[in-house]
């Protein structure tokens, strides 16, 4: 059993490695990761088991991707790409998951002896397969300098439909396994707490963060004596 530091000592040069290795065979960096977790898991070697602490590293993993992102996607850029984001993004979410569960319902009717998982089973299962990795596909377009490319741009807006629609699938799934009554009060409780982040995020953190930032800016610029300042 390692402790949290040495788990992440240990996958640091793990994943070094990894891409050093991939980038020789003139592969994706991002298969290096992606071979390095499938390996040192607990499905594989076993070096980080399935605990707390892997959990918890985990979760900071999970956050510090989701930070990486919003630094290179703001409000304004959301905004000018919305008729892509909230277009053809919701298009392919609805889509998949619309298709999932037609699929479902034509098995369980033509072969009910090889389907009956029911809607809600089948709406978890389209909300699965309608998500892709963000931070490998859009590593991927920045190598290959496809980013700002028209399709580049689409598949970006696609993406970045695919994370805002996490949210609502990860409040959704949950409540579809409770009764009837208790789902609706899930989903107008878990509603009404998004609504409050949200206003927290985009109203008054904005505000405040903006004012400080300038704020701080502005002694920083009085209290330097470099000429760029000057």
């Amino acid at each position: 059993m390692f402790s949290a530091l040495e788990l992440t000592l240990i996958l640091l040069g793990a994943a070094v490695l990894g891409v050093v290795a991939f980038r020789m065979l003139h592969l994706p960096p991002m298969l290096g990761y992606l071979l390095v977790g499938i390996l040192i898991g607990p499905h594989g070697l076993g070096i980080a088991a399935e605990n707390e602490t892997t959990s918890t590293l985990a979760e900071f993993g999970v956050v510090f991707l989701m930070f990486s992102i919003g630094l290179e996607f703001s409000l304004p850029k959301l905004s000018s790409m919305r008729r892509t984001v909230f277009g053809l993004g919701m298009a392919q979410v609805v889509l998949t998951i619309g298709a999932t569960m037609l699929f479902d319902w034509l098995l369980a009717h033509l072969l009910p002896q090889l389907s009956d998982i029911g809607w809600r089973a089948a709406f978890a299962l389209g909300g699965a397969l309608t998500m892709s990795s963000t931070a490998i596909v859009s590593k991927l377009l920045t190598e290959r300098l496809e980013l700002e490319s028209p399709h580049g741009r689409q598949i970006i807006g696609i993406l970045l439909f695919q994370d805002l629609a996490v949210v609502p699938l990860l409040i959704l799934v949950p409540a579809l396994g409770r009764s009837s009554g208790a789902m609706w009060m899930t989903l107008a409780l878990a509603a009404m707490k998004a609504l409050i982040v949200l206003v927290l995020l985009l109203v008054i953190g904005q505000r405040l963060m903006r004012g400080w930032f300038i704020s701080w800016s502005s002694a920083a610029r009085r209290n330097c004596s470099c000429s760029t300042c000057s």
